[in-house]
């Protein structure tokens, strides 16, 4: 009986330490599962953490691009309107120069059709030789114009500055059409 006692003794003190040695591997493992699961959720956080600082810089940077298109696009607008504003105000010079310099604004094909049609009218009942003594007259006087025109025209020309020239030029471009139009009205009254 005392070795049947030994025996069993001896079995429940194994027993014991192995349940000891059992617990204690498991609290190991438990433990080693804990700091993993740690170490994972640290990993995970810093990896969230890196995303988001690169999703920040990324949403920052595509707003930076977005100012910097919509300021270039801003800017091009403004040159855009300053660029037609100065067209249009010399589009007015030219016009208030052209009307300054031309005999009472411009002439319109109508006006200009009504004047000689009241001269034709005005001089039906003068004689046919009458006319065609006008007509050589005046084409005399044209051809001699235009000869002391562009004579003194070139000359002036030489001695003055391109601006003088231009301007000199739109003087007289009134002048030879006025002459263009006494010529056409003196070959409508001879018609």
């Amino acid at each position: 009986t005392l070795r049947t006692e030994e025996r069993q003794r001896l079995a429940r003190e194994r027993r014991e330490e192995r349940e000891k040695q059992h617990a204690a591997k498991e609290t190991q493992i438990l433990e080693k599962e804990r700091k993993a699961k740690l170490q994972y959720e640290k990993q995970l956080e810093e990896r969230q953490r890196k995303l988001k600082e690169q999703k920040q810089k990324e949403e920052q940077r595509r707003a930076a691009v977005e100012e910097k298109r919509k300021q270039k696009i801003e800017e091009e607008k403004e040159r855009y309107e300053a660029v037609m504003h100065r067209t249009l105000e010399r589009n007015q010079r030219l016009e208030t120069r052209q009307k300054r310099w031309s005999w009472g604004g411009s002439v319109t094909p109508d006006s200009e059709s009504k004047t000689a049609l009241l001269y034709a009218a005005g001089k039906r009942s003068t004689s046919t030789a009458n006319l065609k003594q006008t007509e050589a007259v005046v084409n005399k006087r044209l051809s001699s114009s235009a000869a002391l025109l562009n004579a003194s025209d070139r000359t002036r020309r030489s001695q003055l500055s391109p601006l003088d020239s231009s301007i000199i030029s739109r003087l007289l471009a009134p002048t030879q059409a006025s002459l263009a139009r006494s010529k056409s009205a003196a070959t409508l009254s001879a018609d």
